[in-house]
Order: structure tokens, then sequence, then C-alpha cells
């Protein structure tokens, strides 16, 4: 039976500036959610890639001097080189640039222009550069922005441009769009994200510039070379590129299970993308999920300043798990967050130190101390084993409602509660005082259940710190984890490991922060 398909993407990143925090946050949660979906045994395709046209990526290469797909290449080769590097595990990697998204766009623009939803006409209004976003006159005044002619969204200037456009009949798609999201709440989340979006819609669609005459760095419209297509048209059909849609129609991928975004794009994803899919006659994505932004140590990014981290800088101190593990623990996903220094010790130091790495060390060294680290046979089960069962069984069922709704934070915190348990199993049955008592059936009972935790406790983490997970999996099961395939139908349920295994000596795998 073939297994279910599941799609998450990422938004295709800019290459007019270099990898940042945003990135390889936004990144680095698609990677949780396809790991968790693969464990799953399910048929994952995990897209990320990067937005190479536009006037500002077209700018950024004149200031260079260089051409604008000479810029392209530098910064993609950076992206290429980072993920590997923050074990980010992607399907594919789709470049704007490429033949094979040429065609995409080309089949969708067709796909609107056959449906009557493209016209051309004059354009007159103010154009924002950096978000690639045009404003009318109205809205503009409505934000309080006409004066100091500045975009709402940015606050950086905006340009009067008077040219001929084609143009997008987004206002055809407004009551659709509405009755879409109100009778599909999860269709936007969080819900303040969903509000925003509801409430900007309700403020009426107007028609949408989809084409520019004033720079040529992108995919020009057919048959009207003097045009070229709007970024958003162009960047958003990524996501259908790599199925081999729009040109043909069906895929087992489609429609995307889940688009994570940042909320400063929303409006593009939770608006035009799906109105230009119902032009098209092609399904909805199922779920929009737009992030927070990150300052540092309490104060926006920003080059001027010096504090926009550098995700080769943070890999220079931190290992790529443990800057998985702070980013989706520190606060909830839909929510801005503090990238702090001392944070990031705090969680290290008191989550993964002293709570999972002590939990596995004690463990692991009173295996080996009173039963050479071969697990004995559970022999005479109580409430408290049991106990410790059901919660690591409710873990299991509860981490994969966590993230069927991205709350990665209260993911970990469900696994962190069963490593509290489990130090405090440790605690209230004393396998010290079981040995030197002679209590040999109990202390069999306490090892096993203990080292079955762990290694429960190992599978969830996968998701989130691959390389730290498999390290303790090595040492619990003895394997090679390069060999190892993970899924929960072989390795998920409690009683796995069997009497007569045999486990490694305990080594620090997660030594303290100093």
């Amino acid at each position: 039976m073939p297994s279910t398909p599941y799609y998450v993407t990422t938004p295709i990143y800019y290459v007019n500036d270099e990898p940042h925090l945003g990135h390889i946050y936004t990144t680095i949660a698609a990677d949780v959610l396809a790991r968790h979906h693969r464990l799953m045994n399910e048929d994952v395709f995990f897209l990320t890639g990067v937005d190479e046209h536009g006037q500002k990526v077209q700018q950024a290469a004149e200031a260079q001097n260089i051409q604008p797909i000479e810029l392209a290449d530098k910064v993609v080769s950076r992206y290429q080189q980072l993920w590997p590097e923050l074990a980010i595990t992607n399907t594919d990697f789709i470049r704007t640039s490429e033949p094979r998204h040429h065609q995409a766009v080309h089949a969708m623009w067709k796909k609107l222009c056959a449906a009557g939803a493209i016209y051309k006409d004059i354009y007159e209004g103010w154009y924002c550069v950096p978000c690639e976003t045009f404003w009318t006159e109205t809205q503009l005044n409505d934000a309080e922005c006409l004066e100091d002619k500045k975009c709402p969204d940015c606050k950086r200037s905006v340009e009067k441009v008077q040219e001929e456009s084609y143009f997008f009949r987004l206002s055809q798609y407004q009551e659709p769009l509405l009755e879409h999201i109100r009778n599909h709440p999860d269709f936007i989340a969080p819900e303040s994200r969903r509000n925003e979006v509801l409430r900007f819609v309700e403020s009426g669609l107007r028609d949408l510039s989809v084409s520019r005459t004033t720079f040529s760095w992108g995919v020009p419209v057919p048959d009207d070379d003097a045009h070229v297509i709007y970024v958003w048209i162009d960047a958003l059909t990524n996501y259908l590129t790599v199925l081999g849609m729009p040109e043909h129609d069906q895929s087992p991928y489609w429609p995307a299970d889940l688009h994570l975004i940042g909320k400063d794009i929303l409006r593009f994803h939770a608006v035009y993308w799906p109105c230009m899919l119902m032009a098209a006659d092609l399904p909805l994505p199922k779920r929009i999920f737009a992030h927070g932004w990150w300052t540092v140590e309490g104060e926006k990014m920003s080059k001027s300043k010096g504090n926009a981290l550098r995700p080769s800088d943070l890999l220079a101190h931190y290992e790529a798990d443990v800057l998985r593990y702070f980013l989706l623990r520190e606060v909830p996903f839909g929510a801005d967050g503090d990238f702090s220094y001392d944070a990031l010790k705090m969680r290290y130091n008191s989550e993964l130190a002293n709570d999972i790495g002590n939990l596995l060390n004690r463990s692991l060294a009173m295996l080996k101390k009173y039963r050479n680290s071969i697990v004995p046979e559970s022999q005479t089960e109580e409430a408290c084993d049991r106990a410790l069962i059901a919660d690591v069984e409710a873990m299991q069922r509860e981490v994969d409602q966590h993230l069927s709704k991205q709350a990665f934070h209260l993911a970990i915190e469900r696994i962190s509660i069963v490593v509290r348990h489990g130090n405090r199993y440790i605690e209230e049955n004393t396998p010290w005082a079981l040995a030197k008592d002679g209590n040999e059936a109990r202390l069999n009972t306490v090892l096993y259940h203990l080292v079955e935790m762990l290694r429960l406790v190992a599978v969830q983490l996968h998701p989130f710190m691959p390389n730290k997970s498999l390290a303790m999996l090595e040492q619990i099961l003895t394997i090679n984890p390069e060999n190892i395939h993970l899924n929960f139908h072989d390795v998920g349920g409690w009683g796995k490991v069997k009497a007569g295994d045999t486990c490694l000596a305990p080594t620090p795998i997660f030594p303290r922060m100093e």
C-alpha cells in the first residue's frame, strides 16, 4: 500500500542578501516536520530554494557591478552549503532562474489568461522595491504614509510609477476567498494572522498589477517580451514547479500540506496565492502558517548595529542540533522571539545537560555497574512502572498532535515531561538501594524501564536533534547511526528493547556549556 504523501515548503529566499537567522528558523521548522512525517512512514516532499528575480535583485547586482545571475550564483552556493551543516533534509531546491521554473510560470500565466483573469491596462501608483509591492494613493493615505511617501509595510520609500501593465482580476475572488477562509478555520495560522487576513480581504480587494516594463531580470510575459511577470506570480509558482505543475495538473503531493512563511509575506501567500490558484482551477494549500520575527538581545537585527546573526558564526560556536533545539523551544512558533546567548546557555544546561544528558548517563552507568550493560528482563511490574509506560505512550500521541499545529515548543515540552518523569523514577526507585538489598527482580525491572524510556525519548527527539538523538540510540542499542532507518512502526512501541540486548557504556552527549 503506498504511503501517504506529505508536502511541506519554506518560502524561497531572496538572493539580494546572505542567509540569516530568519531563514534558518523557517527551514529548521520545515525540516523537523519533514523528519517527523518520515518517522510516520509518509512519502515526504520538502521544498526550499531561492527567489532570484525582481528589481531589488537587479539593483543589488548593479551595485556590485555584476550580472544578476552572478549575484544569484554566489548567494545560492551559501544556502546549498548551509543546509547540510544544519542537518536540513530538503527533497528539492528550486531556483527561479531554472528553465523548468520559467516553463511552469508560463504555464501558470496561460492558465490565468485562459480563465479571463488577466487583462492589460495602465498602472499609475506607488511601488515599494524592497517589498515588491504596489500601493494605491488611497492605501498610502489610509495607512498615514502618503505624506512621507513610505511603504506601509517596511516604512521605506515608495516610487511613483506609471506604465503599461497586465493586471490580475484579484477583486473577482474576494468572496470566494472569504468563504474558503471562513469554512476552513485551520487554513491560516496562527489565529492572529488569520484575523489579519480576514480584515484585509473584507476591506476590499483591488485588481493587482502583475507585470513590469522598467526592468528585465525575470520571466518574460509569453508573447510580450516587453513585460516581465510580477515577481509574486513568478515566486509563488515555485511550489508547483517542482511537482511538474501547472502544466500537468495533478500531483500526489498537491495540495501542499503546509506552507511555512514569515509574517512579512503573509498577504502574498494567504491572499494573492489562493486567488491565483482559484483562477487556475487548482486546489488551495491545506494550511499556511506565518511565524514571528527574531530580535537579538532585545534589539532588532540590522547590519548597522552589527547584530545580524550569521548562521556561519552561530555554527562556529554551537552545534547544529543545539541551535535547532533552542530556536524551536524558546518561543511559540507564531510569536516573535528574542535570541539571547544567556537564554541558549540556560536552555542547554538545564534541559539538555542536566535533564536528558544526566538521565542517559545515570541509567547506562547503572546498567553497566549492575548488569554489565546487558538489558535485563522486566520481572515485577508495579504501579510506578505502568505510570511511566503510560506517560511515554501519551508523549508519542501528543507530540504528533502538537506538531500537526506547528506547536514545536509544546512538542519539546511534552518530551521534557517524560525526561523529568524518568529522573523522578530513578529517585523514587533507588536502584542503588535495590542492588544493595539484593532485590534483583525489582532492579531488573527498573533498569529495563529506564533503557526503554530513554530509547523512545531519543526517537521523539530525532526530528529536532537528528545527530544527538542518533548518538543516544547508538549508546542504547549499540547501532551504527549511519545505517539506521527510523520509523515509528519499527521503533515506536514500548517493548522493542529485548532482554539480552547490550548497551554501551555512557559517553556524555550533552556536556555542560560553560
